[in-house]
């Protein structure tokens, strides 16, 4: 009976019901926010943890009279419905509680990379105008040497650790836990925002997207509604709470749910399966890439005593997911894939391993969604003779776009602070005069059963020798290859040559063979995918969020007197990798060597 309990909370059409019963009374209740909600859950759940890190733990009604605490804070210092705070902190129950009491009165907060410094992160907090800063203790001196970089001068308050000046622990020590009287605020309501949730910055320097009060339920309910969270479940998350998916997706959605979250700072594929032994967790947040080094990291004791009944997350290699599943003895998989700025969401609740998700068919009224061909010369969607993009073909490669249906609602595109770079998501006039579609900036692929695959971004997918290649299928087949750790391919210029020639970046073991490597690219690829680059270094440098920064690479290029690593060519007169030198870099630069 219990086989059959589990097998039955795992059906696919069950999940997309429960996510439609939990978020149906959202849009009829616009004066209930979340944190409202949590005052809710607080008298329900009372002393049952709520959010707990390392150094504390919050229970539900510890949580409510915290975020209460930050609200009535906000209003002693002047804060009011529209003003901008920006959160600079580590992952720790009170990151939470914070945002919270500020959206609460109507404030909203900018959630900032923790890792950012320097012009990065400078221009993230002049982008939103804030009104103050809160910082963690270890990172106010990244905000120090950036103070005549602001916009305009900034109070600072700090949370965590000993302060010398404007110590928030110290400020709300004193402040009532309970609810602010109403009449001192001007409640939001589910259309008005509640944070801006900065992109990755992988290409330029970070966009803040807003983020309503509106979203911020229905991520947290369509999830839970998902992954079925109850009671009992305790969520592990490690990733950036600064990020939609750390910050509100696995936090909000066990929330509602009456679960726990257990937080943690960062990532440790050493400690990760102990840690989660021993917080008796049952669903784990993830990114592709933390299962790719679980699953490369020596076998544990405690990776076979867990008692995780779900991994919820993004970006799961076809070729991890199913070993990362089989080793690591996960029930069940539940892949989707989002952006924080979008306007529609697929998800794999079948666990079809490689399959970002689909919509299915009672709801393609609801989410219309579509894969049109995509021009790689001009950076767009291709048109036809008369103006209007055309539809891809089943599994035919194009870029995802999702219609956008009014002012409000799922569909709706709340874009950037900056107007310039939201008008620049918006495609129109696409299969109808005036009609609006959000441009995902995603290329995908659609199978015949209506799943849909990541195939590359199109800023990554580059054209060579008249062909157009995919990044990511290049880095699956080096990645496969024996000795490879880790890689990363794009494309950088060559002089007198159309196109971009493909390049990867490689991380190798001491039993690692070119030769092996190139026999490998010749059986399983192209030869215009090949790269005709190889650059062999320690490690890949990562964004916060672990997305490869491919463009400071591709911009580093190829010169090997500006590039220390170990660089390689790949001669079509040898057929093999050779040490790329200052000597065969002039003859490429001059033209002399045609690829």
């Amino acid at each position: 009976m219990a086989a059959q309990s589990d097998e039955n909370k795992r059906s696919p059409l069950k999940a997309w019901v429960r996510a439609l019963e939990r978020t149906a009374p959202i849009a009829g209740q616009p004066s209930l926010t979340l944190p409202l909600l949590i005052g809710q859950l607080a008298e329900r759940f009372a002393d049952a943890p709520a959010l707990s890190g390392p150094d504390a733990t919050l229970s539900y009604r510890g949580l409510a009279q915290a975020l209460n605490r930050y609200a009535r804070w906000g209003l002693a210092r002047g804060l009011k419905s529209g003003d901008v705070v920006c959160l600079f902190m580590e992952n720790c129950p009170h990151y939470l509680a914070i945002w919270l009491g500020l959206s609460q009165i109507g404030v909203t907060v900018a959630l900032l990379n923790t890792n950012l410094t320097g012009q990065a992160l400078s221009h993230s907090i002049n982008t939103v105008k804030p009104r103050l800063l809160i910082s963690g203790a270890r990172l106010v001196a990244a905000v120090s040497t950036v103070r005549g970089e602001l916009a305009a001068p900034l109070e600072c308050w700090v949370s965590g650790g000993e302060a010398e000046a404007l110590p928030l622990d110290t400020a709300i020590a004193s402040l009532s836990g309970e609810p602010p009287p109403a009449s001192l605020y001007q409640a939001p309501t589910l259309s008005e925002r509640a944070l801006c949730i900065y992109t990755s910055g992988t290409t330029g320097l970070p966009k803040a997207a807003n983020v309503s009060h509106y979203r911020l339920m229905q991520w947290s309910h369509w999830f839970a509604g998902l992954m079925d969270v109850t009671p009992s479940d305790r969520m592990y998350n490690c990733l950036p709470m600064y990020h939609s998916v750390g910050g509100v997706v696995a936090t909000g959605a066990t929330l509602v749910g009456g679960g726990a979250v257990v937080l943690r700072e960062r990532f440790s594929a050493s400690g990760f399966w102990q840690d989660v032994a021993a917080e008796r967790c049952t669903l784990f947040q993830y990114i592709g890439e933390l299962c790719r080094y679980l699953l490369g990291s020596p076998p544990q004791p405690h990776e076979a005593q867990h008692r995780l009944r779900l991994a919820c997350g993004n970006g799961l290699r076809a070729d991890v997911w199913v070993p990362f599943q089989q080793r690591f003895r996960i029930p069940q998989i539940l892949e989707y894939y989002a952006a924080t700025e979008g306007n529609f969401s697929l998800y794999n609740c079948e666990g079809r391993p490689g399959a970002i998700g689909r919509i299915p068919p009672f709801l393609a009224h609801r989410l219309p969604v579509a894969l049109v061909r995509f021009d790689v010369a001009t950076g767009l969607p291709a048109r036809d003779a008369n103006g209007r993009c055309q539809r891809c073909g089943v599994d035919e490669t194009g870029e995802a776009i999702g219609q956008i249906l009014g002012s409000k609602g799922a569909t709706h595109f709340e874009g950037y602070t900056d107007a310039a770079a939201s008008g620049q998501k918006v495609l129109r006039d696409v299969f109808s005069p005036q009609d609006a579609w959000y441009r995902t900036g995603d290329l995908m692929r659609q199978d015949a059963r209506g799943f849909f695959y990541f195939v590359d971004r199109v800023g990554e997918t580059f054209r060579w020798k008249g062909e157009n290649v995919a990044t990511t299928e290049v880095a699956a087949v080096i990645g496969a290859c024996h000795g490879v750790t880790d890689v990363a391919v794009y494309g950088v210029a060559v002089p007198r040559a159309d196109g971009r020639a493909g390049m990867a970046a490689l991380v190798v073991s001491a039993d690692f063979r070119l030769e092996q490597l190139r026999a490998v690219l010749a059986a399983q690829l192209p030869a215009y995918a090949r790269p005709v680059f190889l650059r062999i270094l320690p490690a890949l440098e990562l964004t916060g969020t672990f997305k490869l920064r491919k463009q400071q690479l591709a911009e580093e290029g190829y010169d090997p007197t500006q590039v220390r690593d170990p660089l390689y060519l790949d001669d079509p007169a040898r057929a093999a990798y050779v040490p790329l030198d200052a000597a065969l870099y002039a003859t490429l630069a001059s033209g002399k060597l045609r690829l």
